[in-house]
């Protein structure tokens, strides 16, 4: 309760503040003695707390267009390919003036301050993973000027190259690392790790593992440098390492972050959308995967009620099998006739077109439910993926390294509430069924990655553009999208052309003089 209150009051100091960048050194209501911590653990808390943002950018746009999930009339926005500037924009618009405003003011409040070095390495880290979110789904962003638009008043911020962002991430990383010393102050306000050093140092390396790969086709020697500084740093070895953020189980609205916001935008309404894609569903089909009917399950729909729900999974499977919506489907097409079935409380129930195709698991969509920012799971697949593409060995082989992320992945889904447990039998078939092919192994170790990203749409969209990994097919649907392919980025928001147009305009004409979204951001190549 105390750490709600703090955040409830730091929400509402943030109210007035003003939407364009010139604006928010003039917000009355800030504090020239607020607690650096306290922002830390606000930026923390809103990542995954934040329902509007949630919704949009993951829900709506990102796990449609990686094909997680598909079927509702709002997921159309991704999964079909169609343009709505509200939604690409929303990231943007939201983060500059909460997330990135306080942690960069956090990191410049503990900078020069002896007894806070644990808090601002955490701030520089926390800095880092934010600006990443936003420089991977825009490109070009404004990053070394954010700072001055909030301390300084400058109203139209330079947009970075995204490469010299990447490279500044590096370094941040590095100044972040030096700063952590056990014994140094505590910080109690930190959400992921409860001020627990030794475990921002492995989700520091870890985090500097994602990124470097992201430049593995780029910039291929500097990945490979910096996926070694991480591994000799120590990344995440075992589970009890994972970053995540434990949510209350609180059904969010749109102030509310107590709650987690993905599962609110997922199980909120009256159920008539939402469903787990074919693609996604066929893939766990075919390998054999034992998290299949774990994340997967058919329920009888009861509105605005999601918890109450009856699972009909066994009875659905006996008759029709289990199916997902297909890429370029609304739940409604592809009808599927009603089929009856018995319940412990019924006979004869009728099973309707929406109950049959496959949707996700309850203790997924739980406002309890934790959101996983970076895994042990994730990390092994990395290793694997870094192991095989560049020709090194890091501890153990790339096929260790993949073994071990499989086996994570199973067992990662214990961190929820109420998942069901699955046995070590099941997951050694799994591995067996599934052993790395010679010429395969990238698109194997990061198809793997696609299904440990559910729940995470923007990091599964990233990694699917920097891998190549699955190939998915084409969303595109007649009389609604806007392209035949997924597009490659967020285009930037009209606001920002508008009251930026000189600096947005240099950023464009780097990207080929068009702000496209089937343009590919820097790091991004075929």
């Amino acid at each position: 309760m105390k750490k709600y209150i703090c955040l409830l009051v730091f929400t509402v100091m943030l109210v007035t503040s003003c939407k364009k960048f010139g604006d928010i050194n003039t917000d009355p209501t800030k504090s020239s003695n607020l607690d650096p911590a306290i922002q830390l653990g606000y930026v923390q808390q809103k990542f995954s707390g934040d329902l509007n943002v949630q919704e949009r950018l993951g829900v709506i746009l990102t796990m449609p267009l990686v094909g997680h999930i598909g079927g509702a009339w709002v997921n159309q926005y991704g999964q079909f390919y169609v343009k709505q500037e509200r939604y690409a924009s929303l990231l943007w618009e939201d983060n500059y003036v909460n997330e990135i405003k306080n942690i960069l003011d956090a990191e410049e409040r503990s900078r020069n301050n002896n007894t806070a070095k644990n808090l601002n390495g955490m701030c520089r880290v926390m800095k880092v993973y934010l600006f990443a979110r936003l420089t991977d789904l825009y490109g070009d962003i404004p990053y070394a000027e954010a700072s001055a638009a909030y301390s300084k008043g400058k109203s139209s911020p330079r947009y970075d190259k995204q490469e010299d962002i990447y490279n500044d991430f590096f370094k941040q990383l590095d100044t972040a690392v030096i700063k952590f010393s056990e014994g140094q102050d505590l910080v109690s306000n930190d959400a992921f790790y409860q001020g627990k050093v030794a475990k921002w140092r492995k989700f520091t390396a870890s985090l500097r593992l994602r990124l470097a790969l992201r430049l593995a086709k780029r910039n291929p020697a500097k990945a490979k440098e910096e996926v070694q500084k991480a591994y000799n740093a120590g990344v995440m070895d075992t589970q009890d390492d994972n970053c995540l953020l434990r949510h209350d189980n609180v059904q969010n609205d749109y102030s509310d972050l107590r709650g987690n916001g993905l599962s609110a935008a997922l199980n909120q309404g009256d159920l008539i959308g939402y469903r787990m894609t074919s693609t996604f569903i066929t893939h766990l089909q075919n390998t054999n995967d034992p998290r299949l009917y774990v994340m997967a399950r058919n329920y009888l729909d009861k509105p605005f009620k999601p918890f109450e729900r009856v699972d009909i999974t066994e009875q659905v499977k006996a008759q029709v099998g289990s199916f997902g919506v297909r890429p370029a489907d609304f739940i409604w097409d592809n009808w599927q006739n009603t089929i009856y079935i018995n319940t412990p409380d019924a006979q004869g129930v009728p099973v309707s077109n929406n109950e049959q195709f496959i949707q996700v698991s309850n203790f997924l969509i739980a406002s309890n439910a934790p959101f996983l920012h970076l895994g042990y799971a994730e990390t092994e697949l990395l290793l694997a993926d870094a192991s095989v593409r560049f020709n090194i060995q890091l501890g153990v082989t790339a096929e260790e390294h993949y073994k071990n992320g499989l086996t994570a992945a199973c067992r990662q889904l214990s961190i929820y509430p109420n998942a069901p447990a699955i046995s070590d039998d099941a997951i050694t078939q799994f591995i067996a069924d599934n052993a790395l092919q010679p010429g395969k192994e990238l698109q194997q170790i990061n198809t793997q990655l696609w299904i440990v990203y559910f729940m995470n749409g923007p990091e599964a969209y990233a990694n699917v553009r920097r891998s190549g990994f699955p190939v998915l097919p084409s969303g595109f649907k007649s009389g609604y999208s806007d392209a035949p392919q997924m597009p490659r980025r967020m285009e930037y928001p009209i606001s920002e052309k508008s009251l930026n147009a000189t600096n947005a305009g240099e950023a464009i004409t780097r990207m080929g003089g068009k702000d496209d979204w089937s343009n590919r951001v820097w790091w991004d190549m075929p």
